[in-house]
């Protein structure tokens, strides 16, 4: 298998291309988590992956509670499918909390003080009620607990890691947040060892073929709980070395080849490239710095044929949106027609009209 027949499994395994499933969560589910931080985008990373969909159809999965917004894995926001919450936050949170033990105590954010802080969530958001970000500022000032410099996003993010908040409906096109045992009353009560074999399992079946050290990198888990994982589910999956790297496969691997001319505008942060540490196959290291920056920023990409060639971005007016596109080495007309298609598609996408302009 060839760099570029990796790149190009790699848009097959994640449902960039052929999908099948025909709902946000069935999607979320399949891919186990989906980086989020970048909300506008992160919806865009659902669309490409469901035929059809709309922005409005992400949202009603999301205010639903089906799919939810927290942080786990790495510490930034993720989707996840909502009965995965409790258990992806079971293997995530501890590393993610000791992380995060110097800046708290930086902030003078102290148990004592998290403690209060949580209590006032549990109070201010009981029987059901969403607040954003700022009512609940409010809240914490009348309590005369200081926002300033930083904590407000640390007392938020230490509630998320003690599983006491998630993402709630839209309010006013905004953000809230909601009780995570009010949002999701069930859990699915996972050992740490399932919960390790599971992750597993979800990733390489969704973005095979990929390597151990790809998979640490997007799990967040030590060297010897990830190959503890691998090992678990070993008799699953099949591997293959291809160069100086061990690749893994599920056994109900068959090869399948994308369309011939095979074009994608994916998002910010999407996992096509952020779900591996080595993106090589699909992005050359002549152009990884326009894509990626030095502080890890992720532009949005367009994929021709599995390899990222270009960049785009997005800009929003009154009924239309405009694409603008840069292309590290300029395609020929057909293959810009293609992405004028997939532009349509964007813009159907936001319910706008959509108008491509090429960057020099």
């Amino acid at each position: 298998m060839t760099s570029t027949e990796i790149s190009n499994t790699r848009l097959i395994s994640q449902k960039i291309e052929k999908t099948s499933f025909k709902t946000t969560k069935e999607i979320v589910r399949w891919m186990g988590a989906i980086q989020a931080q970048d909300y506008p985008m992160a919806k865009w990373a659902l669309g490409t992956r469901l035929t059809g969909s709309t922005e409005k159809d992400i949202e009603s999965s999301l205010d639903t509670g089906e799919v939810i917004r927290i942080h786990v894995l790495r510490p930034t926001w993720h989707f996840v499918a909502a009965d995965d919450a409790y258990w992806m936050l079971q293997l995530s949170a501890p590393k993610i909390k000791s992380s995060m033990r110097s800046r708290n105590k930086e902030l003078g954010l102290t148990e004592s003080v998290i403690s209060k802080t949580n209590d006032i969530l549990r109070k201010n958001l009981s029987n059901g009620l969403s607040l954003t970000r700022n009512e609940l500022a409010d809240e914490f000032h009348k309590a005369k607990i200081q926002t300033e410099a930083n904590r407000l996003s640390h007392i938020l993010f230490s509630a998320e890691m003690d599983g006491i908040l998630c993402s709630g409906p839209l309010k006013n096109n905004k953000q809230t947040y909601s009780l995570l045992y009010e949002r999701v009353p069930c859990k699915n009560d996972f050992s740490r060892d399932e919960a390790l074999a599971e992750l597993a399992k979800r990733y390489f079946n969704s973005r095979c073929p990929a390597t151990l050290e790809d998979f640490i990198w997007w799990s967040n888990l030590s060297a010897t709980e990830a190959r503890k994982a691998m090992d678990m589910i070993k008799q699953e999956f099949v591997s293959e070395t291809i160069g100086s790297c061990r690749y893994f496969f599920p056994n109900s691997f068959h090869e399948v080849r994308p369309e011939s001319s095979s074009v994608h505008l994916l998002p910010a942060f999407d996992e096509f490239l952020i779900s591996y540490k080595d993106r090589s196959s699909s992005l050359s290291l002549v152009h990884n710095k326009k894509a990626i920056t030095n502080n890890g920023i992720f532009h949005p990409h367009i994929v021709i044929n599995g390899q990222v060639t270009g960049l785009w971005k997005r800009t929003f007016q009154t009924n239309k949106v405009l694409i603008e596109t840069r292309y590290f080495e300029s395609p020929d007309k057909s293959t810009k027609d293609l992405i004028e298609m997939k532009a349509g598609m964007f813009g159907r996408f936001l319910n706008k009209e959509s108008v491509v302009a090429e960057v020099k």
